[in-house]
């Protein structure tokens, strides 16, 4: 079977024979028991952990499972499934544990055959929670600077709350592919800020994409997150790169906090290439 990543070392196809990636050249990859493989190389970081740890990666599916984002990822689905009249790749650039890979996969799936799905993320830990969800789409541990799948190769890419590397985005996408951008808006989890912090600050809204990709649509979703539990507030703040940038005294805040309304404002911006 023809996988849709490539050799990492030498750039060509991956043909999968029974648990491992194999390229013609002899470069071998073990597929991991959950289905995933790591193609991420010793010589792009020097870092022994990358990305999501696992419990930022638990607290995400968590939340994400009892339906909080419910309304982008209906969005998204929508949105790309009016876009897209006929067979098509998806790739979910920073794909994290699969939360909106699986959903915009089945959108395109019950609207037109799907020819192959496939996300990659550069923390192991996401894309084991990923992979381990099951169905045939792909994952691999890799770096959306240097991701491993030919250019041309994808109808839709999706990048959804990840880094933006616009140049490799440009190169995967096949002419008239589009990219999905989701990215908060300045007072998105605002209050949670306001909790945690003596001073919160609002976010940069917009992602700077390079002029080689033509903006075809835009939107903003705005809505209020009423949580009634400490579990689903603790969560939220552990699946955010604020937890990790925060003491301990300034966490134990949230610790007897259990109902708090917190807005929730993200923007979606569709390019074409």
């Amino acid at each position: 079977m023809t996988s849709l990543f490539i050799c990492p070392v030498c750039g060509e196809t991956l043909e999968q024979k029974q648990k491992s990636l194999f390229c013609k050249n002899s470069h071998c990859f073990d597929l991991a028991k959950q289905g995933y493989v790591n193609l991420l190389q010793s010589n792009q970081s020097s870092k022994k952990h990358h990305g999501d740890d696992k419990l930022m990666v638990k607290a995400r599916h968590c939340f994400l499972e009892k339906g909080f984002y419910g309304e982008l990822k209906g969005c998204l689905c929508d949105d790309l499934s009016d876009a897209v009249n006929k067979p098509a790749v998806l790739f979910d650039a920073g794909c994290g544990e699969g939360y909106y890979t699986r959903a915009v996969t089945a959108a395109l799936r019950n609207k037109n055959p799907l020819l192959k799905a496939g996300g990659i993320d550069i923390s192991k830990d996401a894309v084991a929670v990923a992979a381990k969800s099951g169905g045939d789409i792909q994952y691999a541990v890799a770096s959306v600077y240097d991701i491993p799948v030919k250019s041309d190769c994808a109808d839709i890419v999706l990048n959804i709350f990840s880094p933006g590397a616009f140049s490799e985005f440009y190169r995967v996408l096949k002419p008239g592919g589009i990219l999905a951008v989701a990215y908060p808006l300045e007072n998105h989890l605002l209050e949670l800020k306001q909790a945690v912090y003596d001073k919160a600050y609002k976010n940069d809204s917009i992602p700077c994409v390079p002029s080689c990709f033509k903006l075809i649509a835009e939107k903003e979703i705005k809505q209020v997150l009423r949580l009634s539990s400490n579990e689903d507030i603790v969560n939220l703040f552990k699946m955010t790169p604020y937890y990790y940038k925060t003491g301990a005294g300034d966490q134990k805040k949230l610790e007897d906090l259990n109902r708090i309304e917190i807005k929730f404002e993200v923007g979606i911006s569709y390019f074409k290439k």
